[in-house]
């Protein structure tokens, strides 16, 4: 099999027209100013579209005669406004166009096709209410823009199972959660943290909830993963007042993930304490040379790994299990039952989780778990009971889709759905 090309190998043949019939083009990373007409030639075929982190400022209008374009990226530009031209591509399913400097949504910009939208870390202040008739739309993903309100008919998205609102400009929680769309039928993954209506909760949570810890009592080493919102590195904490102790140290890499903001995640994760189904965390720290914000966190061993892996882009919303997986009938109810009771503790302390999946639960083979990654955690509103049912049916929700998985892995399913019931 020979190796995939490298985006400058794919414009080379591109712009010499070697890659006629080609579904796929990823032009990632080139310094492009405008879309290479050569693009076009392959309007018969072409599928998938990537071209990310380059310097566009906006799509032709040609690119309309892509008939069977159904996937776009185009993170990372110099796009002021969503082309245009993108809602009349008919079927286009997952469009994501990320940290670009986008203000304006036309309505006539979002096709009705639209099944996963990504306009996270732009500079949007509204949306078009022609957003609600994208009837197919799973999951929108919206943190990081300057939002005050939703569009009207939200009812209409009654597949939307994901949504993220975090980072935006909500002064009020019945801005950004109006009773419309908690009342959504699928909607399990829901982020509305780092808002103005949550300022003063989550600042109160990181400065009286949170032991800090000097920078330079950490000796940092090897990073032992990534995630959305930050890198993990073993390390050995030299305590003041105790043992040396070996630990895990986040470091969250950008002001705004896909998620939300990093003092958002930071407030929640030490709000939700110690339980003996959350992975926990041990303090803040204090006194990054670079200023970099982050959480000292507990080292597990080699025998945890997550239960699943994140999902697909042909999944959306659904994390992808290893074929054939399966799970005796003692470790899935242990498994199920710890994610239960973790999510029980955080409904308790006024929590939501937000991205409950088994990508986030972290399991060791013996039916021991934990519920990690805090980045989609959002306080629930103050003196608001009927948004908090709400948002705990939604976690809920989340936790039925989780037990049905494992269920559908296991030679005891009922037992296994009726663990978390």
């Amino acid at each position: 099999m020979s190796e995939p090309l490298t985006p400058a190998e794919t414009l080379a043949r591109l712009l010499s027209g070697r890659l006629q019939g080609a579904t796929r083009l990823d032009l990632r990373g080139l310094g492009l100013t405008e879309l290479p007409p050569e693009v076009l030639a392959l309007a018969d075929t072409l599928e998938v579209l990537d071209v990310s982190g380059n310097a566009l400022v906006t799509l032709p209008e040609q690119l309309a005669e892509c008939r069977r374009l159904h996937t776009v990226f185009a993170s990372g530009n110099r796009l002021a406004a969503l082309p245009a031209v993108l809602g009349r591509l008919p079927l286009l399913d997952t469009l994501g166009l990320k940290a670009n400097f986008i203000a304006e949504v036309p309505p006539e910009g979002l096709s009705p096709s639209l099944r996963w939208l990504i306009l996270t870390d732009n500079r949007i202040s509204s949306l078009p209410d022609t957003l609600t008739e994208c009837s197919r739309l799973q999951k929108l993903m919206l943190a990081g823009n300057r939002l005050r309100r939703l569009p009207s008919a939200l009812h209409r998205l009654h597949r939307l199972e994901l949504v993220r609102l975090a980072a935006n400009a909500f002064e009020r929680a019945e801005d950004a959660l109006p009773d419309a769309l908690l009342a959504l039928p699928r909607l399990a993954w829901l982020a509305h943290a780092g808002n103005p209506f949550h300022a003063t909760r989550e600042q109160a949570a990181v400065t009286t909830a949170g032991q800090a810890i000097r920078w330079h009592d950490l000796q940092v080493g090897e990073r032992l993963g990534e995630g959305a919102s930050g890198h993990i590195h073993a390390a050995r904490w030299n305590q003041p007042d105790g043992p040396p102790l070996d630990v895990a140290v986040k470091l969250f890499k950008g002001a705004v993930t896909s998620d939300g903001l990093p003092r958002s995640e930071m407030a929640a994760t030490l709000a939700a304490g110690r339980h003996d189904g959350l992975l926990g965390v041990h303090g803040v720290i204090d006194g990054h040379p670079a200023g970099t914000p982050g959480l000292v966190l507990p080292l597990l061993g080699s025998a945890w790994s997550p239960l699943a892996g994140p999902p697909s882009m042909a999944s959306c919303t659904r994390d992808i299990y290893a074929e054939g997986q399966r799970f005796a009938g003692d470790r899935a109810l242990a498994i199920l039952r710890s994610a239960a009771s973790a999510l029980d503790h955080l409904h308790a302390c006024e929590l939501s989780h937000g991205d409950l999946y088994a990508h986030n639960l972290l399991v060791d083979g013996r039916g021991g778990a934990l519920l990690s990654d805090f980045g989609a955690a959002s306080f629930w509103p103050v003196n608001d009971p009927s948004r908090a049912a709400a948002l705990r049916a939604i976690d809920r929700r989340a936790l039925t889709v989780l037990a049905d998985e494992v269920a559908a892995r296991c030679d005891v399913p009922e037992a296994v759905r009726q663990a978390t019931a």
